[in-house]
Parts: structure tokens; C-alpha cells; sequence
């Protein structure tokens, strides 16, 4: 592809052959292409996704799939995994210039055949690990592949995300798609070579890309979101097809909040740590027990969409979309309490979708959700009026909005208190002050509960059942992480019992 702002020439589009180099194995190739040629005899959309309803599937997962992409009116896109071209004719009407690529020849040469009268559009029989296909440092500014990764060996991944961060123009994109976990198409195969890779492999791989260009400036990829296909949760209620998007930005730039969840706060293992405390798929107060009776104040109907913010590994969610048959969607900024989750959710068959979003920039339309559920999270959030106006907004009439979450005592925190809040960067109100702020936010019926004594004797019963069970903590993490943990609980009890620390509930309604 032509550098920057120039146009893509047919030299820059020659087919390759896919001979052995050092990029790749022959092995590996081989066995994916004679894959790729026994499923593309037959050229349909059945073929192609390897599975008898994908045509009732591709109705509602490729407008979902079009609907993530960012803007890319006028501009250039590479099509990886082009196949038959299900994608390809929609990327060219708006593309401004776009290569569509596949390495099986008769699967390229149908695509061409369907989408050859877009005049914007070249068509390469290329494959994608071969140093031969090579394309202009920062001259494009979407990639986009759908189930192509997962076709490559580890380490040939690696490579092509390394090439494709020299290849996208700062500020351009990179969209991917990848069956995880295990397959979903449900057509018979003799042999399968796919990798289905755990989400977290994908995202490493991807968040370690470093770039350097002529003036030796660094770039690396920020994750812009990652999420489930909502159509194959709906249809299949399976978690497995996952979607990221990645923008290529100037290491110097701020990583902000989320760096700190994942590199900070929510590292894997202290996720983990938290687990054994709250119980299976739950990193919230009280585990399983506040959740069951807080989730019985909302009245849950089957066919109701939930809307979880700051979902953690899923718990709840499994738990409202497994008893009471409703859909739910869970959003957390933390990548690592979205790839826990979605490995949490592995065999249970029930309507959750997961999504790594930040809930202060996330929009939905208006009046989509019957519940706006929240445990312990929304002290994250500086401007708490902002998100309450937007939940009031997502919310449909009747609907209503459970939120847990940790607040302050009316007076003056002491320096100790504030050095806390400062260091965990809370924003903290009083019981009083928060419900008031929902019903600014035009919220009707607005219960505003302290819940410390609660929190208090949950959060004794919690040490108690860790200094109980030492051995084995130690055993399975450490002894530093023991004692982490149980200093973690003494200084909450300290802080709450005091008065200092308040824990709140909060339950309104959208009239």
C-alpha cells in the first residue's frame, strides 16, 4: 500500500505465492490451507462460517460486527481473511480505497467475482504471514480480519501484529475477530486445526506491539474495546466469538484509568485472591448472598435486558440470566475482569454478553434496559451526575437502577480517611448526598439505605472465613498474599466501624 494520502497501486496488489520462509512453518501453512480448501469447495456463506444456520446468523452478526468498526469513510482498509467477501462489499462503500486479501485462490477469485464492480477495491490472493506481503509504514488507517488468527500459530501472530502496528497510520485502527475457547460452527470436520485460544493470548499479544518510526518516536496499540458478539450469545448463548479494537497511539500518551485497574488494582492474580474470598465469579461485598437479595428487589421478568456497570468476573450476571431467564449485558474497564469472565462463562449456555467499555464514555439508545444493576464500582466515577443522567436516559419507563456502592460519613474525613480515598482515586458521598444526585437525575422513588452495620458483618465473616482457611490460601497464592488480603479486611473493618466508611444501597425508578 502507498504511503500516506497517495493511492494504492496494482504493484502494491501482485499476487504472492506462499512459498517457506523464515516467517512461517511450512507445516503450519500446509495444513491450514488444505483446511481452508476442503471447506471452500462449496463458495456460501454455510462454507464459509462453517455452520448450517449461518445464514440466519449473518443477518444479525454482520451488521452488529459493521456497527463496531470506527469511522473509515474515505479512507484505506485492508481486508484480511477477505473470503467470499461477506465484508467486503459493505467496507467498499465506504472505504475510500480498500484491499481485500485471502490466501485460497478460489475463495479470493469469488469475492473479486461478487464485489468487482466496486471500483475502489483490490483483490490479492496473499498470505498474510508471508514477508512478501508488505505494505507502506503508516499508510493505513483500518485493518480489519474476521476469524483469521486463529488460523495462525502463536508465534505468526505475534509477527503479523508487530507488521500491522508499522502499517496503520497513527490515530488508524485494528479490528479482529477470533473464535476463543472452542468452535461454534457446528459442521463436520474431518480434522481442525484451529487454535482457539483463551481471550487473554490475543490481548497480551496485541497490548506488547511496539513500534518505532524513522525519527525514532514509539508507538504502541491502545485498547479502544473487546467484547462478545451479541448475536452469537442470543442465538447460540455462547461467549466465545470476541472482538477487539486496538488504535495505534504515541507510547508517551496517557493510558489513564484502565492501565491502573489492570496494572495496579486488578492484576489476574489479585482478582483471583478476591475470588476466594467473595465466592465463585464474584469479586463484590458479600458474594452470592448480597446478590441474592438485592437482585430479589428488582422484580426480574423473563425476556428483561439487565444492564450490569462494572460486571467484574460475571457472577452476578450468570447468576440473574441462569434464575430469572433475562438477558444481561456486562461492561467493566478492567480487561482483566472482562477476560476472567468471559473464561468464567465457558459451558454455562446463558444469555451474557461481556464487553470491556468505559461506562462514563459507553452509549446506548434511549430506553433500552429494564434494570441498570451496579456493586460496589460507581466510586470509581468522578461525575457520578453525568452517568446517573445517562442511566436515567438507557433506562425504559418502569425501569429501575440497584446500586451498591461505598460512600462517607457527612463530617470531615480524617487525614487518614482522605489519604485513602486520594491513593484509591475515590470519589466518596454521604448516603444522603448520593441518593439526592439520582434524584436530580430525574429518578422517582429513590431509596437511599446505609448499609454499614451490614458491610461490617459480612466483611468480619469474610476474615474469619480466610483466617480459617490459611493453609490453604497460602498454598494455592502465598503468604504475601495472605496477608494482604487479611490486612486488606482489618484496615475496611477499621475504616467502617469508625463511621468513617459507609457502604450504601440505592434503588430508584425511571417513572
Amino acid at each position: 500500500m502507498a504511503a500516506s494520502g497517495e493511492a494504492i497501486t496494482d504493484s502494491d496488489c501482485k499476487h504472492f505465492n506462499n512459498e517457506a520462509s523464515s516467517f512461517y512453518k511450512v507445516e503450519e501453512r500446509e495444513v491450514q490451507k488444505n483446511y481452508w480448501i476442503e471447506h471452500s469447495a462449496d463458495l456460501t456463506v454455510e462454507a464459509m462460517m462453517l455452520d448450517s444456520k449461518a445464514s440466519d446468523l449473518d443477518k444479525e452478526e454482520r451488521p452488529e460486527v459493521l456497527s463496531l468498526l470506527p469511522s473509515y469513510e474515505g479512507k484505506s482498509v485492508l481486508e484480511f481473511g477477505a473470503g467470499i467477501g461477506r465484508f467486503t462489499g459493505e467496507l467498499a462503500q465506504k472505504a475510500g480505497q480498500l484491499v481485500a486479501v485471502d490466501f485460497i485462490e478460489n475463495v479470493i477469485k469469488k469475492n473479486e467475482s461478487i464485489n468487482g464492480h466496486h471500483k475502489n477495491v483490490k483483490f490479492m490472493c496473499a498470505d498474510v504471514t508471508s514477508p512478501d506481503l508488505n505494505f507502506s509504514e503508516g499508510s493505513v488507517d483500518l485493518i480489519f480480519s474476521n476469524w483469521l488468527l486463529m488460523y495462525l500459530s502463536d508465534k505468526e501472530v505475534e509477527n503479523l501484529a508487530e507488521r500491522m502496528v508499522k502499517w496503520l497510520k497513527v490515530g488508524g485502527y485494528i479490528f479482529f475477530r477470533e473464535s476463543c475457547f472452542h468452535q461454534s460452527g457446528d459442521s463436520k470436520r474431518k480434522s481442525n486445526p484451529t487454535h482457539y485460544r483463551e481471550p487473554r493470548f490475543y490481548t497480551k499479544v496485541f497490548k506488547e506491539c511496539h513500534t518505532r518510526d524513522g525519527s525514532g518516536n514509539s508507538y504502541e496499540l491502545s485498547l479502544i474495546g473487546c467484547k462478545c458478539i451479541g448475536a452469537y450469545v442470543r442465538n447460540k448463548k455462547n461467549q466465545n466469538q470476541i472482538c477487539w479494537i486496538w488504535q495505534k497511539v504515541s507510547s508517551q500518551d496517557d493510558k489513564g484509568f484502565q492501565q491502573f485497574l489492570d496494572n495496579v488494582q486488578y492484576k489476574c492474580d489479585g482478582i483471583l485472591r478476591y475470588e476466594r474470598v467473595f465466592g465463585k465469579g464474584f469479586v463484590s461485598t458479600g458474594g452470592i448472598e448480597t446478590t441474592e437479595e438485592f437482585v430479589a428487589k428488582l422484580d426480574l421478568k423473563r425476556g428483561q435486558k439487565v444492564l450490569d456497570v462494572g460486571c467484574g468476573i460475571g457472577g452476578g450476571d450468570f447468576y440473574m440470566a441462569e434464575n430469572f431467564d433475562v438477558e444481561v449485558v456486562g461492561i467493566d474497564l478492567s480487561i482483566n475482569m472482562i477476560s476472567l469472565a468471559l473464561e468464567c462463562a465457558i459451558g454455562l449456555k446463558c444469555n451474557v454478553e461481556f464487553e470491556v467499555a468505559d461506562c462514563t464514555k459507553k452509549t446506548y439508545p434511549e430506553n433500552t434496559f429494564d434494570v441498570i444493576y451496579s456493586r460496589d464500582t460507581i466510586l470509581h466515577i468522578q461525575d457520578k451526575p453525568a452517568l446517573f443522567r445517562s442511566f436515567f436516559k438507557w433506562l425504559k419507563p418502569g425501569g429501575k437502577v440497584l446500586i451498591s456502592d461505598y460512600c462517607k460519613s457527612a463530617g470531615t474525613p480524617s487525614p487518614e480517611f482522605s489519604e485513602y480515598i486520594k491513593q484509591r482515586g475515590y470519589d466518596l458521598h454521604d448516603v444522603k448526598t448520593y441518593g439526592q444526585m439520582l434524584k436530580d437525575a430525574g429518578f422517582a422513588e429513590v431509596i437511599a439505605e446505609d448499609r454499614t452495620d451490614q458491610f461490617n458483618q459480612v466483611l468480619q465473616r469474610e476474615l474469619n472465613a480466610i483466617e480459617k482457611e490459611k493453609d490453604e490460601f497460602v498454598e494455592d497464592f502465598s503468604e504475601e498474599d495472605y496477608n494482604d488480603i487479611v490486612g486488606g479486611w482489618k484496615a475496611k473493618l477499621i475504616r467502617s466501624s469508625s463511621g468513617e466508611q459507609r457502604w450504601g444501597l440505592f434503588i430508584a425508578k425511571k417513572n
